[in-house]
């Protein structure tokens, strides 16, 4: 059994939510699931959750290429 901390959490659940909504927010709704994956991602991190800092760059990283990507597509059309 590991040793965790009174703040630590075993569970990695709103890291790997955070982590799959950033990665959503490439490509769709970017406006809508980039700050939510932000959100989850903090919420993690105040959780003390192991990959809460891969959570907290997906999400930063994955809404602001969705908005790049999203303005690139609609300057062409």
């Amino acid at each position: 059994m590991t040793n965790i901390g009174p703040n630590q959490s075993n569970s990695n659940t709103l890291s790997i939510l955070g982590i799959s909504f950033g990665a959503i927010s490439f490509i769709f709704f970017p406006i809508l699931f980039g700050p939510a994956a932000i959100i989850i991602s903090v919420i993690a991190k105040t959780k003390e959750e192991r990959l809460a800092n891969i959570a907290i760059t997906v999400s930063i990283l994955g809404t602001l290429i969705g908005f790049i990507l999203g303005a690139i597509f609609w300057s062409f059309i």
